[in-house]
């Protein structure tokens, strides 16, 4: 990379590169034309249903398949042991960066033991799912129940069940940061606050279910699997190594995705077992799971409980905090990218905005008999953000010191880059002072405080929240997987080419998931190559036609990819020029390109179209000096060379009000200001803070996987379980400043979870401000209207 990036293509007229365009897709979504996996439909094709375990802790002691064989359809009955003759070895979701940690091994399904309520025991392949569904019924299963672990404080108490009695305990992992002298700073403080945090297990339920589509062909071996992917890559490594494919014969195809999350960057048991049947049956087998089925077998997140003190000077100045986290994952840890990155993620960004330098924490992950944990949208980031901030507040309440003003004295200094937090995290090229200032302008903020304090004299309770955060986007191969052994590739990678027409072809590893991937990918070759738009074809989530990557996770597609996009069309954009200039016989530095025409760079003659630079290099060589041999087609990978992420910030502004009667919170503003480096398309960006936004206020005040002292779920509906509504949620306002990343020529950070990393923080400080009067407050989320009348002491 140049010292000095070229960023002409983000600067000249009419550039694409900060232009408001619609997603690619869009039209045709919104038509009923978008194609999903189960719009896929196969000759031949069979469908597969599962059968569940009922009980969170058992053995299995006996399966009688006979006469689920038996009935009408049915092509094939398969239980988990013999599913495990079929994988090469179970799963052990351990990463080496982990020190200590420890996981049972895991086949698909359920072999000799269930260890959760869904977890898949056998499966039934028939013509139609609801004859395997009739089947499924009648496999018969002899049950020993278990004991159960179902509470995460009391999974390492002694005489607690061991889930699984090879490890000795129920501990996965433990990590401690301690950067020393912590003690002695609270003994020094003149404020120590310090307070208990609960968040609730939740999942991510997208609109479109998990779903996948296996076939096989036993005559040239290959299998290949349509499914709803964010890391095509990822999964056919995996598949190819549990069912001993090579992996140059496995495809994977991700065609449009309703909706990911993080919840579709994970491997399930029961989607290799539905591959497996279509090796074993060579026909096509498709699986989409139930909205019912999703509750206990998709990934879960959040369900922590935390302890956390800060202390702090007079002036405000913040000294130190210290946190202890108790992370309650699932049965085991989720291959292959563990269940422990929740909790440690948690240690990494609390107190993250701030500059004190003393921090311990400690994070402690235990199993439970419940789905598995793991990664799922800004993982950790809610957590930290919320106690975090939450002392932060309470710390300026106690001083009275506005909570802005408490922000500007603690958090680093626009100019004070590079830096490095007290729990060890580096950063640069961050604004948190310039964000606050925006956030306070947009917001009107002392007007917004003065409405507050006239209306709570009417009788009327609102609250006006802040949260500062620090977001870590696009993941290096330093980080936890690349440094883990993880099967997960930290790169990603660009094919481009010139078609004989001008137009031009972009194949990337990065994934659509309908949050306009495609579309951005475009803009940035369209930008750097100098040509429309509408002449840029994007090319994704088929592993037979695209380079190798890691897919769409952890905020990466185009910090990664987009890198990986503009540096192959600046070189394709070179040849091109190359060409054109050998053509034109004018120096090469005199041209450029310019809505798909070679141009004169001084008064932009035109001198020369792409489908005639397209012809030449394609059909008629002969045109070209004697050893000149076009290429037309350039591949870039780009990845991360020391970060372990690129880091993000801003900050969060709400306004909420509280009946005090019912409990019931009315959102009535939401801001957003955040820096993602170079804004590529505006109002796309705008919608992933949003959306991010409604995601993470829906974990704050209404999602909730509710569990019982037996390991059984009490609320598996979308008719109990709640989500946020269109009706229930505010205006959101989004505003960014742009601080592009020194690490890429690019210079665009993550967008996707800042919403969703603070989102639950500022509603949190919300809510606590409007119940000050009242000498209340809440620490739990989802604030429930039980959670806010139980804190002013009504119930």
């Amino acid at each position: 990379m140049n010292d000095k990036p070229d960023t002409s293509a983000f600067t000249r007229p009419n550039s694409y590169v900060g232009r408001t365009l619609s997603r690619a897709g869009a039209k045709r979504a919104v038509a009923g034309r978008g194609r999903y996996t189960d719009d896929v439909s196969l000759p031949r094709m069979l469908h597969a249903a599962f059968v569940r375990s009922p009980f969170a802790h058992a053995r299995i002691v006996s399966i009688d398949t006979s006469e689920a064989s038996r009935q009408p359809g049915v092509a094939l009955v398969m239980t988990g042991a013999e599913l495990a003759k079929l994988c090469t070895a179970p799963w052990v979701g351990t990463l080496t960066c982990f020190p200590g940690m420890k996981s049972a091994p895991q086949f698909p399904m359920a072999v000799d033991r269930a260890c959760w309520v869904g977890e898949p025991v056998a499966m039934v392949v028939a013509g139609t799912r609801a004859e395997a569904e009739d089947a499924a019924e009648r496999v018969r299963i002899e049950w020993q129940e278990l004991p159960v672990v179902a509470d995460k404080k009391t999974a390492l108490a002694a005489g607690s069940p061991v889930i699984h009695a090879e490890l000795g305990d129920n501990l996965a992992f433990r990590k401690v940061i301690d950067t020393g002298s912590v003690d002695a700073a609270f003994a020094k403080a003149d404020l120590v606050i310090e307070d208990t945090f609960e968040f609730g297990r939740h999942t991510a339920v997208s609109l479109e279910s998990r779903a996948v589509l296996a076939q096989y062909d036993k005559g040239t071996g290959k299998l290949t699997i349509t499914t709803s992917s964010q890391c095509p890559h990822m999964i056919q490594r995996v598949f190819a190594q549990t069912l001993g494919v090579p992996d140059h014969r496995v495809q994977i195809i991700a065609p449009d995705v309703g909706g990911s999350f993080g919840l579709k960057i994970h491997t399930y048991g029961d989607e290799v077992a539905t591959a497996a049947a279509a090796i074993q049956l060579g026909r096509p087998v498709k699986f989409i799971a139930d909205r019912l089925e999703s509750f206990v077998s998709d990934i879960h997140a959040r369900e922590n409980f935390v302890k956390a003190r800060i202390a702090v000077a007079k002036s405000g100045e913040i000294q130190a905090f210290d946190i202890d986290v108790l992370s309650g994952a699932g049965a085991y840890s989720q291959y292959p990218r563990t269940s422990v990155l929740e909790g440690t993620q948690v240690l990494n960004v609390t107190g993250g905005p701030y500059r004190h330098k003393h921090y311990r924490g400690r994070a402690s992950v235990v199993y439970l008999n419940k789905p598995p944990s793991s990664q799922y949208r800004a993982v950790g980031h809610p957590i930290g953000n919320t106690v975090g901030e939450h002392l932060v507040d309470r710390a300026a309440t106690a001083l009275g010191i506005d909570a802005i003003e408490m922000r500007r004295r603690n958090v680093f200094p626009d100019d004070g880059y590079p830096a490095t937090t007290a729990s060890g995290v580096k950063l640069k090229d961050l604004s948190h002072q310039r964000c606050i200032d925006t956030l306070v302008e947009r917001m009107r903020y002392f007007e917004l405080r003065a409405e507050q304090a006239r209306l709570r004299k009417q009788g009327i309770h609102r609250g006006i929240g802040i949260a500062c955060f620090i977001k870590g986007t696009a993941p290096g191969p330093h980080g936890y997987y690349g440094m883990g052994g993880a099967p997960i590739s930290l790169q990603d990678a660009c094919v481009i080419r010139l078609e004989p027409n001008g137009g031009v072809i972009c194949s990337v590893g990065v994934t659509e998931q309908g949050q306009g991937t495609d579309t951005v990918m475009g803009q940035i070759a369209a930008a750097a190559l100098g040509v429309p738009f509408e002449s840029v074809r994007v090319i994704s989530g088929d592993t037979d036609a695209i380079p190798y990557g890691g897919g769409t996770f952890g905020s990466r597609a185009v910090a990664i990819g987009g890198e990986a996009v503009y540096q192959a069309a600046r070189d394709l954009r070179q040849e091109i020029l190359q060409i054109a200039g050998v053509l034109l016989q004018a120096d090469v530095s005199a041209l450029d390109i310019v809505d798909g025409t070679v141009v004169d760079r001084a008064g932009g003659a035109k001198r020369l179209p792409l489908a005639e630079i397209g012809r030449i290099g394609h059909f008629q060589l002969a045109e070209l000096p004697r050893g000149m041999q076009p290429v037309l087609s350039h591949t870039r990978r780009f990845h991360l060379a020391d970060d372990l992420y690129i880091f993000t910030n801003g900050i969060h502004g709400a306004y909420v009000e509280l009946d005090v009667d019912t409990g019931f919170v009315r959102l009535l503003k939401h801001w957003v200001v955040e820096d993602c480096g170079r804004v590529i398309n505006p109002q796309l960006a705008d919608e992933q803070v949003r959306g991010g936004c409604v995601q993470g206020l829906g974990g704050a005040l209404y999602e909730h996987c509710i569990y019982d002292e037996a390991g059984q779920l009490q609320n598996g509906t979308m008719a109990d379980y709640l989500t946020p509504m269109a009706a229930e949620m505010p205006d959101i306002d989004v505003a960014h400043v742009q601080t592009p990343t020194s690490v890429s020529e690019l210079g665009a950070k993550g967008v996707g979870e800042s919403g969703t990393g603070a989102a639950p923080a500022v509603v949190m400080n919300a809510i606590n401000d409007a119940l000050l009067p009242f000498r209340a407050r809440v620490t739990t989320q989802p604030i429930t209207p039980e959670v806010v009348l139980t804190a002013l002491g009504k119930i």
